[in-house]
């Protein structure tokens, strides 16, 4: 009988065994109320509305657990409320299974409307009308389709599977309203294969907010209690961030600075340390590693099993939204890094969610990730697409976000990406492009791009795969951005020589400008170069104390003189010596001796100095806004170029990657009079040699570098100069 299920625990049809039923047409009675108590002793109904007993109910005489009462055949339904006494205590119970309507409707979502699923899935507060009073409950609803039964399980029934058996739809959804469920309440979903196997206790993959280890629950959770103060953030003025200058400091929150405990900040404690620091570093923009909820600390959040969920490790989500609103009011914008290539296997996660690869590809050859031991998303199946097209929009909607970073962009759009042959399953026509993974990508960014016109979206793309920052109508994948990895791989290569072997490898530094306008790149000096035993950037430059420093600075500066935008992980303008660690804070101690303190100055200066010069940033994706002068001179290891703007005005940029400074070096000029430095990295203000330069140089006519003036400079030793005709008071 269909009784025994409850007891088995694998009833799928609750609504059609609880709460109010009809009885057959010619029966003398016409209505039933079943309720299933395990550990109830004796139950009374009570009317809602007047709070009279309906009846008490009869323990069934075959099923334990199960009470029923038998109402005229005259009487309604109504609401109602159950007085309940068991072996130790007596509460009174707003029973479920009365508010079916309310549940059934809970899910109607759409293909093109993926936002949907935030707003209808999981754990949503609502009002149902009961009796003659309005109570607040919270609508529980889950896909699992492959599942043959699914409970919830939490706070409001001690973890029983017993107790709250949940209704499955007809699409594969899994609902149930419970009365009196609010916000903090802990909860999962007890969920068994199709064969009747009980898999691990799940938690809910639509969370917005989790406990930590060990219990992993889902909490329920209330968007609308923070008040923001950035409420014209959707109506902002529209900004250009191609031509708009974006430098980005890169953190990881549990890290950048620690308590005296060695503990993390909070979000709150890192909004009052953090957006100060920003301000006077003159970053226009924080990029956080992976904040979504994920089991594992040494993961960095790239691991993540809650994609809508800030992790609680460092405070709640009106915490994190105090830290997003925190750095708005201070106009700093805020970049989320964003992992859908793939989720751990941890057993309350993703991972066969409901016996059957739910959410990641069946085939391990597809649906298993080498390199970081994980399952990969199925791109093809249509409710992943709209999971993580739906988590896109989540951060951007509930949190103000201004930007998403892709993370392993690589690994998605590549059947083979670190697969050897034999290993992988080609395409349908032969080739190693995953077009599931193409199309998702094109569809997140139409989305993001139609929904939130000002935010970015930028990809970690490690190959040469086309277009990535092109349009979709034009055929590309439509981020607004790409990581230059070329650029930072072999400018890294390049700076890491020894200055007396540089002249052998000078094209290092000079090829990226050959495809530096196929896409609009960003320049990362990130996270991936200061772990797993690369050592720090300091650690990687070459000869003594003096000249590894020197070299940095040098190359700072050429950084932020390239075209494209900027990218800096926490640290990097510190000169660490050590790798980073997640496990403690930065070295802030450094800054006790001058050199770390010169470091730490020059890329204040350099953020500001790019900030107030447009020819740094505005033309950064058009041929007009750069010029090489001289990109020849390997035996010096020199370069120089001109940056320009929309008007005219020139930034002139001398490299010198030698230790050896270079007399009377000319460099041509467009225009007679005369220029001054506004940036030297060998100044002593940065702990350099202070070479002597001469802060204002006089023009002289005569073509060089192609132009018709030249200034002549005294050029210091590993150090780059900014340099700009002399404005009239």
């Amino acid at each position: 009988m269909t009784l025994a299920l409850l007891q088995q625990v694998k009833c799928a049809e609750p609504f059609s065994i609880l709460g109010w039923q009809p009885l057959k047409a010619d029966s003398t009675v016409g209505l039933l109320l079943r309720v299933y108590l395990p550990n109830a002793t004796a139950v009374t109904a009570l009317s809602a509305k007047t709070g009279k007993p309906l009846g008490e109910l009869t323990l069934h005489a075959d099923y334990p657990g199960v009470f029923e009462l038998v109402l005229a055949k005259k009487r309604k339904a109504e609401a109602y409320f159950l007085s309940v006494k068991t072996a130790t205590y007596s509460y009174q119970l707003l029973d479920p299974y009365q508010f079916t309507d309310e549940a059934y409707y809970a899910v109607h979502y759409v293909a093109s409307q993926p936002e949907n699923l935030y707003r209808q899935l999981g754990a949503q507060l609502i009002q149902l009308e009961h009796g003659s009073k309005t109570i607040n409950a919270t609508r529980f609803a889950v896909f699992a389709p492959n599942a043959s039964a699914v409970s919830l399980i939490g706070d409001m029934n001690n973890w029983d599977g017993r107790a709250q058996p949940m209704q499955r739809t007809h699409c594969g959804h899994w609902v149930l309203v419970v009365p009196e469920v609010a916000a903090g309440v802990r909860y999962k979903f007890e969920i068994k294969d199709r064969n009747g196997h009980l898999l691990p206790h799940k938690s809910d993959p639509m969370a917005f907010y989790a406990e930590q280890y060990p219990s992993h629950a889902s909490l329920v959770y209330d968007h609308t209690h923070y008040q923001w103060q950035d409420v014209d953030w959707r109506n902002r003025k529209p900004v250009d961030p191609l031509s708009s200058p974006m430098s980005i400091y890169e953190l990881q929150a549990g890290s950048w600075r620690r308590g005296d405990d060695n503990q993390p900040l909070s979000y709150r404690q890192l909004a009052e340390q953090l957006i100060p620091y920003i301000l006077d570093m003159g970053y226009t923009h924080i990029e956080l590693l992976p904040v979504m909820e994920h089991p594992f600390d040494g993961s960095w959040g790239y691991q993540p099993l809650g994609l809508f969920a800030p992790t609680s490790r460092f405070g709640s989500p009106d915490d994190f939204k105090y830290f997003v609103d925190a750095c708005h009011q201070a106009g700093i914008g805020v970049i989320l890094d964003w992992v859908p290539a793939h989720f751990p296997e941890d057993g309350h996660g993703l991972a066969r969610f409901d016996g059957s690869h739910l959410y990641e590809y069946e085939d391990p050859r597809r649906g298993w990730h080498p390199d970081w031991n994980s399952c990969i998303y199925d791109y093809g199946n249509n409710y992943v697409r709209q999971f993580l097209v739906a988590s896109a929009l989540y951060w951007l909607e509930h949190f103000h976000i201004d930007g998403l970073r892709v993370d392993a962009v690589a690994s998605m759009l590549y059947w083979d990406y670190s697969r050897n042959e034999g290993e992988w399953i080609p395409n349908i026509d032969g080739g190693n492009h995953n077009y599931e993974a193409i199309s998702l990508f094109r569809w997140f960014n139409t989305e993001v791009y139609s929904k939130f016109p000002q935010a970015i979206t930028i990809a970690e793309e490690s190959t040469s795969f086309p277009m990535v920052s092109r349009p979709v109508d034009m055929g590309g994948l439509g981020f607004g951005f790409k990581w230059n990895m070329g650029w930072m791989n072999d400018s890294l290569r390049y700076i890491s020589k020894d200055p007396a072997y540089r002249r052998y490898h000078h094209n290092d530094l000079t090829f990226s400008m050959v495809y530096a306008y196929n896409e609009n790149f960003i320049l990362p000096l990130s996270h991936d170069e200061v772990v797993h035993g690369k050592g720090s950037l300091l650690n990687k430059m070459p000869g003594d104390e003096w000249q590894q420093a020197a070299n940095l600075r040098a190359y700072y500066a050429f950084m932020f003189a390239h075209p494209g935008k900027k990218l800096n992980f926490m640290g990097n303008e510190l000169a660490q010596a050590s790798e980073w660690s997640h496990m403690q804070s930065l070295d802030w101690h450094l800054l006790d001796f001058e050199k770390h303190r010169g470091m730490q100055q020059l890329l204040r200066d350099l953020n500001h100095t790019y900030r107030r010069c447009a020819p740094l940033y505005e033309l950064d994706y058009s041929h007009d806004g750069f010029r090489w002068l001289d990109h020849q001179d390997a035996d010096n290891s020199t370069l120089s170029f001109l940056r320009r703007d929309s008007s005219g005005d020139a930034i002139y940029v001398v490299c010198n990657f030698t230790p050896l400074p270079r007399s009377n070096f000319l460099l041509g000029v467009e225009h007679s009079g005369e220029y001054e430095v506004i940036l030297n990295t060998d100044s002593e203000y940065y702990w350099g040699s202070n070479y002597v330069v001469g802060s204002t140089l006089h023009s002289n006519t005569g073509v060089y570098h192609g132009l018709a003036q030249h200034i002549c400079l005294q050029l210091p030793p590993l150090a780059t100069l900014y340099l700009r005709k002399k404005r009239q008071a």
